[in-house]
């Protein structure tokens, strides 16, 4: 069966050769980029992907509906630039599809990296994503965040995961927290709902408890305490934003009614 590997990229260079690298083996390799300057897409061409450059930025799932729309593959596997695969893992999904009556998609874990160090507590282990499905079988959801893959018919999960090198400084955790905690706030204001800096500050509060305590963190050491830290923090902004969005937008009056 032929598997296409969809990649959505922007400004990648340091990281989407190895991400290229590991998915080689597949069919094909469709790489989507939103405004690349750096030699992201160099590498991409050197590497044998196919590339569709878009002008606009629609989000991470409809940006990613653009590269599985152009990919022509039975089965889809769907990667971040920063993330790779392994031959444990490549071998997995080739049993996997080649299984009669397969599932629609399949659930693969993640091990995640934060400032050099694989977690693995603080909720960011197994984190299974939705990355391999069935050709017309699921799409990503429209979330300007953190999207999700919607499948129609049953998932199952593999056991081996997909390496992801997420934070690598305090820099980049500073500037993707300030980029998500914007996009989150603004989806939440879309559906509707509403917010106050006490609803702001409990968020915080309570996400720092879940990651560090609940969810043992503090068995991750010093980044485990780092990254329950910077949860409280993103959980903070992102609902401090949405009071703000809603004050901008003439609704003081109903978030004071709120608080």
């Amino acid at each position: 069966m032929r598997v296409s590997a969809i990649v959505i990229t922007r400004n990648a260079e340091p990281t989407i050769r190895r991400c290229l690298d590991s998915l080689r083996w597949a069919d094909e390799i469709v790489v989507v980029d939103s405004g690349s300057t750096d030699r992201t897409l160099d590498i991409c061409r050197e590497l044998g992907a196919r590339v569709h450059q878009t002008a606009d930025w629609p989000g991470y799932g409809p940006q990613k509906n653009r590269a599985l729309d152009l990919a022509t593959g039975e089965w889809m596997l769907s990667l971040d630039s920063d993330e790779w695969v392994t031959p444990e893992l490549r071998a997995q999904i080739v049993r996997a599809i080649a299984e009669p009556g397969a599932k629609a998609a399949f659930a693969l874990p993640r091990r995640s990296s934060f400032c050099g160090r694989y977690m693995r507590h603080s909720g960011w282990w197994p984190d299974y994503v939705g990355r391999l499905f069935r050709r017309g079988a699921a799409r990503f959801s429209d979330d300007q965040g953190h999207d999700r893959l919607i499948v129609n018919g049953a998932t199952g999960r593999l056991a081996a995961p997909i390496y992801h090198e997420t934070i690598t400084d305090l820099d980049q955790l500073i500037d993707k927290m300030n980029v998500y905690s914007a996009m989150t706030a603004r989806n939440l204001h879309a559906r509707g709902r509403r917010a106050s800096i006490v609803t702001a500050l409990l968020h915080g509060g309570w996400a720092f408890l879940r990651t560090y305590f609940l969810r043992a963190g503090f068995l991750d050491g010093r980044e485990g305490l780092m990254l329950a830290i910077s949860n409280a923090e993103n959980s903070y902004y992102r609902y401090a934003k949405l009071m703000l969005i809603a004050e901008k937008n003439g609704e003081r009056s109903t978030v004071k009614s709120k608080r």
